[in-house]
């Protein structure tokens, strides 16, 4: 398997960073954060995740790690340690940070401990123990300098958080979930000392109704629903941490003879890594000696154990069998698989899908459009009643409701929980975008040699035109294909092998894109290629015509060997025979175009051999359209007139150089993992067994994360649309709309974890 390839930056001097972003709190919080990044002169994009809690941002170069600190900390929020996006940051240095901003915040609880909700229910329950008690008809209600000193740690200590983000929203001209619960409770609390202030413990042995208990409550809540949240989010990003656990931290090196165990960083490359039996393979290398069977269910998803002998490549992190192997190590830290890997999911969950882009806009104006709501609640209520007591705690409330939280979560979570259960199942989703784009993919257009066949063709016939020797025909075809990695060209040069001949060297070779290859080889020049390639050049196929049109009919594939003039020589140009080739389909092959014509999807072949193989091919495998004999540079523009039909999105699945500008010009892109890292460049998605099946199952992984954001979104508006109006008229508490907020965000986190079910078949 070819190493995975991480997504580049988009051109040559661009510098992605990743910042983590403390004190983000809501999709307002996002939109906020977003705006300061993108404000900085030499910013290219900004893109904050409120799920992972951190910033991808790319520049010019010319922006300096100090001026994107400074424009989220002017914006109200805090820094993590940042790092170059492909490099892991120093586990030093988070301590360092992290120590740091412990210090900084000083006894303020951090928000995603679990200790302050506990302190704070604690506090919070003696509280609201007469509601309950007013429900069975009794009066616990506690002393008013009883409720103060309950409720005042939590208003002002356990929630100082919302007071301190909220500070900086408004200092900035902005607002967020933190502004609106600190006015809420805040506002709770003061009526509350102010009748207690005012009126003491009552006049005439009535006390006053106090309200101490609805800012505590509603505190507490908040509390809980952060919490549950932060834990919730840890499962989203359990991908990453299982493939990133991966790796030994140390192997076992042969040097001179002598074993010795050295960390990773101590590693080169070329040393000889001993790998035991049941061991952990710690670098990606070729086996020099052994014969073993590894598995590499958590890096490809293939559920089997795969056989490896001398000259395989193997995985870091892959698990070995029962065999001892001795590997020379290809390939070491942020090159290696693994680290691409890494690195390609935590891509896709950085960036954002198209859909939450307007999420983000509806966010900017949320909370402004609230706090307006809730004046408006406030004065109408105090106005038309004169009861400013009930004004205030309906105002209370509509501020409460409105906390956008599950609004800023509903998207993030669902591609988190969605690429993490895809990469499990090997199906790796470089982007946001591709996961949301490919739910709608009406067409899935195949290339054939590699992707629908093993790709590992066998010369099956080779025939001289009339007076040529086989012999002669076989060699000087070997000639031309020496040190080619093309599958036909290993054909060849395997045939040659087994005939015992010993090709003459070859010079002036030269690639044809296409077509095929040109060379001169012992005086003569000579062209190697497909039927198209020789009408071009002129060369007559004579007899053999007949015989290639045969065995395309079988779906063969076949070439032609010509002699052409060289040098202004007058000769004609010569056929010298035909050679054709026989490639198997992948086992799972007519059963992964079934499963997508299952689906309600179309399927095409697009491929560069000629019209009979790949029609033999298509009649095989059930395919519904042929493209045939097409050029590299003409592939893109078969994609492009598909896409034109306007059935729904074009996918293109690939695996060669000559793929990748129809990945590109694709809706979305599939390269196989066992291709080329050009055409895994191009893609969206990389699947990382050359198993077509998985195709399927890429698409329907991103129709049900599509549809857990549809989800979401729906339950996380409707929370709002609902819970405002209730509050604005009076119908619900602020207790019960602390308690719905927290509900909303944790159901929003909770039905995207669903995905996580999802064990990699396309339904």
């Amino acid at each position: 398997m070819n190493s995975v390839a991480a997504f580049p930056p988009a051109e040559a001097g661009l510098q992605a960073w990743s910042l983590p972003i403390e004190g983000m709190s809501c999709a307002s919080c996002v939109a906020r954060v977003e705006k300061a990044l993108a404000a900085v002169q030499g910013v290219d994009e900004a893109s904050v995740n409120l799920a992972t809690e951190a910033a991808s941002v790319r520049t010019d170069g010319s922006v300096g790690l100090d001026r994107l600190r400074a424009a989220i900390e002017k914006a109200g929020y805090a820094v993590g340690e940042a790092h170059l996006e492909g490099q892991a940051p120093d586990a030093e240095a988070l301590q360092a940070a992290h120590a740091a901003h412990t210090a900084h915040a000083g006894l303020l609880p951090p928000a995603n401990a679990g200790w302050p909700v506990a302190l704070a229910a604690l506090l919070s329950l003696p509280l609201s123990l007469p509601m309950l008690g007013m429900l069975a008809g009794h009066d616990w209600m506690l002393p008013g300098w009883l409720q103060l000193v309950l409720a005042t740690p939590v208003q002002f200590w356990l929630g100082a958080r919302f007071y301190r983000a909220g500070w900086k929203a408004l200092r900035a001209g902005a607002g967020n979930m933190d502004l609106l619960v600190a006015l809420g409770t805040s506002a709770a609390y003061g009526l509350s000392l102010y009748l207690l202030l005012t009126h003491g413990e009552g006049h005439g042995g009535e006390a006053p109704h106090l309200y101490f208990e609805a800012s505590a409550v509603v505190i507490t809540l908040v509390l809980l629903g952060k919490w549950l949240e932060a834990r919730a989010k840890r499962q989203t990003t359990a991908a990453i941490r299982a493939l990133q656990a991966l790796r030994p931290e140390r192997a076992r090196v042969r040097r001179d003879g002598v074993e010795q165990e050295l960390s990773l960083a101590q590693l080169r490359l070329g040393d000889l890594v001993v790998v035991r039996p049941g061991e952990r393979i710690a670098v990606d290398g070729r086996v020099v000696e052994g014969i073993s069977e590894v598995d590499e269910s958590l890096i490809s998803g293939e559920s089997l154990p795969v056989a490896k002998g001398v000259d395989a490549q193997v995985t870091g992190g892959a698990v070995n069998g029962e065999g001892l192997l001795l590997v020379r190590t290809t390939a070491l830290g942020a090159e290696s698989t693994l680290a691409r890997i890494v690195r390609l999911v935590e891509s896709a969950q950085a960036h954002k899908a198209p859909i939450q882009r307007l999420v983000d806009r509806v966010s900017a104006v949320f909370v402004p459009v609230v706090i307006a709501i809730a004046i408006a609640t406030l004065l109408g209520w105090g106005l038309a009643s004169g009861n400013w007591e009930a004004a205030i705690l309906n105002a209370v409330a509509v501020l409460v409701i409105a906390c956008p939280c599950a609004l800023g979560l509903a998207t993030p979570a669902a591609i988190m929980a969605g690429t993490g259960a895809a990469a499990r199942a090997g199906v790796l989703i470089k982007d946001a975008e591709a996961l949301e784009v490919a739910h709608a993919v009406g067409l899935v257009a195949f290339d054939k040699t590699g992707t629908l066949t093993e790709g590992r063709p066998e010369l099956v016939a080779c025939e001289p035109a009339e007076g040529v020797d086989a012999a002669l025909l076989l060699g000087s075809s070997a000639a031309l294909q020496a040190g080619s990695e093309h599958p036909l060209a290993r054909a060849v040069n395997q045939a040659a092998q087994r005939a015992g001949l010993a090709p003459p060297r070859a010079s002036e070779i030269k690639a044809v894109p296409g077509r095929g290859v040109a060379a001169v080889l012992e005086g003569r020049a000579l062209r190697l290629g497909s039927a198209r390639y020789m009408q071009e050049l002129g060369v007559p196929l004579g007899a053999l015509a007949a015989r290639a049109n045969a065995l395309q009919a079988e779906g063969r594939t076949v070439s032609w060997l010509a002699e052409v003039e060289r040098d202004g020589a007058a000769a004609a140009p010569r056929l010298l025979g035909l050679l054709a080739f026989g490639d198997q389909p992948k086992p799972t092959a007519a059963a992964a175009i079934a499963q997508l014509q299952r689906q309600g999807i179309r399927t095409a072949l697009v491929s560069g051999d000629n019209r009979g193989s790949a029609e033999a091919t298509a009649r095989r495998l059930g395919i519904d359209i042929v493209r045939a004999e097409v050029l590299p540079e003409d592939k893109a523009a078969i994609v492009a007139a598909f896409k034109a039909e306007g059935r729904g999105k074009v996918a293109m699945v690939g695996d060669g150089i000559n793929d990748a500008p129809a990945l590109a010009a694709a809706d979305v892109g599939i390269a196989m993992g066992t291709g080329t890292d050009v055409a895994m460049h191009a893609a969206g998605i990389t699947l990382m067994r050359g198993d077509p099946a998985l195709v399927g199952a890429a698409i329907d992984i991103s129709r049900r994360s599509h549809a857990k954001i549809r989800q979401n979104l729906f339950w996380a508006f409707a929370y709002n649309v609902v819970g405002i109006p209730l509050a604005a008229f009076g119908l619900l508490s602020p207790v019960i709309a602390g308690a719905a907020m927290a509900f909303s965000s944790v159901s929003v986190v909770g039905n995207a974890l669903l995905l996580r079910r999802w064990k990699g078949q396309s339904s």
